[in-house]
C-alpha cells in the first residue's frame, strides 16, 4: 500500500468566530492545522500530504505549516465535496494506492486511529472511523418533540476516511458529472458511487474544532499535558563594527554600524536561542553552530533559534513565553519593537501576547554606554510532557 492524505482546510470556520478560520487559529501555541498536518506526517505509512485551502489563503496556510514537508496547497472549490475532488486530483502523479481525506480541524487524531482505518482498507474499499451513538435520539424540527428515533445501528462518523485511490477518485468523478454536488462527506460519495464502506471504531478525543469553546478547551487539554515547566536564561554581548545595519530578533535596522560576529550577530537571537537551550539542558548556540565552522559565516541567527525550538519539539513541547531585555544607546530600538514581536512569533511559533522585548540604555555608562556595542538578556519559559 502506498497511501496519501488529504486535509480538507477550505472552510471559512464562520462558526468559531476571530479574525481567521478556525483551522488557522492557535491551540497550544500552534494553528489547529500544524498539528493535524504534524499528526498525519509522523505516521509511518503516510507517504504524502495534500492540503486543500480556502481562496486567499496561501499566506495563512503558509505561516500554519512553517517548514512541515507537506505537498504545495490547492485552492479548493466551492463545496467540500469539490475541495475534496481537487485534492484528489492534485495527487494523480503520486502512485498512490489509497488516501486517507481528513478535515483540517481535527487536530486529535491518534496514531492507532489512523491504524485502524488502514487496516480496515486491506478488506474493503473504503473505512470510516465512527462512534455508536450512545444518547437518546428525538426528532424536534420546532422545538417540539416529534418522535424519537431508534439508535440502534447509529454512528457518528469522523475522519480520516480512507479508501482505495482509484475507486474514491471515480467516485468523485460520478458524482460530480451526475450533478451531486451536496454530499456532505467523503463516504456519502463512496456509498452513491455503490462502493462498500465499512466503519472501524473512531475515538471521542478526535473531535472537530467548531466553536470558540471547541477551541478554548483543546488550547486547555494541550497545555495540561505539558505539566514539566522550565526556565531558562540566556546573554550575549556583541561589539560594533563598520556596517550599515544591525539585527536584532530578526529585524534588520539601519545603523552607522553593524554588530560584529561570524553569523549576522543578531545578539537578541541569540541570548533568546541559549536561553531555550539551557531550559531544556543543551549546550549553548557554540555546541550546535561553532564559530570555527565556515558554514556559519554571515548566516542568519533565525537558523539557531529554529534548531533550539526545533530540539523542544521533539521533546514533545513548546516555547510557553520569552522575555527580552535590549541594552543600547545607539540604535533606537523603540520604533521597531512591532516587528520584532511579529518576527518572534513566527520563529518561536507562539502568540505575540506570549512575547515581551523592552530597551533601555545604560546611562552612558560602560560598554553599551560608550556606544561600543549591545547587550542583549533574555529568558524563556518551555513546557514539556510531564
Amino acid at each position: 500500500m502506498k497511501i496519501g492524505a488529504v486535509v480538507v482546510a477550505a472552510g471559512s470556520g464562520s462558526r468559531a468566530g476571530g479574525e481567521k478560520p478556525k483551522q488557522y487559529q492557535k491551540i497550544g501555541g500552534r494553528p489547529v492545522l500544524w498539528w493535524t498536518l504534524k499528526a498525519l506526517l509522523d505516521h509511518p505509512r503516510i507517504a504524502t500530504i495534500q492540503t486543500v485551502i480556502g481562496p486567499g489563503q496561501s499566506d495563512l496556510f503558509r505561516e500554519a505549516a512553517g517548514d512541515l514537508a507537506v505537498e504545495s496547497p490547492v485552492v479548493g472549490g466551492a463545496t467540500r465535496q469539490d475541495s475534496c475532488r481537487l485534492g484528489l486530483e492534485a495527487l494523480a502523479g503520486h502512485g498512490l494506492t489509497h488516501v486517507l481525506i481528513h478535515d483540517a480541524a481535527r487536530p486529535f487524531l491518534s496514531p492507532d486511529l489512523i491504524d485502524r482505518v488502514i487496516t480496515g482498507l486491506l478488506v474493503h474499499d473504503s473505512a470510516i472511523p465512527g462512534i455508536a451513538v450512545a444518547d437518546t435520539l428525538k426528532k424536534a424540527s420546532n422545538g417540539t418533540i416529534e418522535r424519537t428515533i431508534d439508535r440502534s445501528g447509529l454512528w457518528a462518523v469522523q475522519t480520516p476516511q480512507g479508501f482505495a485511490y482509484a475507486a474514491i477518485c471515480a467516485a468523485h468523478e460520478k458524482a460530480f458529472k451526475d450533478g451531486q454536488t451536496q454530499l456532505t462527506d467523503d463516504a456519502a460519495v463512496a456509498e452513491f458511487a455503490g462502493l462498500t464502506v465499512a466503519v472501524v471504531p473512531g475515538e471521542p478525543e478526535n473531535r472537530k474544532m467548531t466553536t470558540q469553546g471547541d477551541l478554548a478547551d483543546a488550547d486547555r487539554a494541550l497545555n495540561r499535558s505539558l505539566t514539566d515547566i522550565r526556565t531558562g536564561m540566556g546573554v550575549d554581548i556583541h561589539p560594533f563594527a563598520p556596517g550599515d545595519h544591525v539585527m536584532l530578533c530578526g529585524v534588520r535596522i539601519a545603523h552607522t554600524h553593524k554588530l560584529a560576529g561570524h553569523s549576522d550577530a543578531d545578539a537578541a537571537l541569540h541570548a533568546l536561542t541559549d536561553a531555550i537551550l539551557g531550559a531544556i539542558g543543551e549546550g549553548d548556540i557554540g555546541t550546535f553552530f561553532p564559530p570555527s565552522d565556515p558554514q556559519w559565516k554571515d548566516a542568519p541567527s533565525s537558523i539557531f533559534l529554529a534548531k533550539a525550538v526545533d530540539l523542544v519539539r521533539q521533546r514533545g513541547g513548546r516555547v510557553g513565553n520569552a522575555d527580552i531585555a535590549i541594552l543600547a544607546e545607539v540604535p533606537r530600538i523603540s520604533p521597531h519593537l512591532a516587528a520584532m514581536k511579529a518576527s518572534l512569533s513566527v520563529l518561536l511559533g507562539i502568540g505575540e501576547d506570549r512575547i515581551a522585548i523592552k530597551a533601555t540604555t545604560t546611562e552612558q555608562l560602560g560598554f553599551v554606554g560608550r556606544r561600543e556595542g549591545i547587550t542583549a538578556f533574555a529568558n524563556v519559559i518551555v513546557r514539556l510532557p510531564g
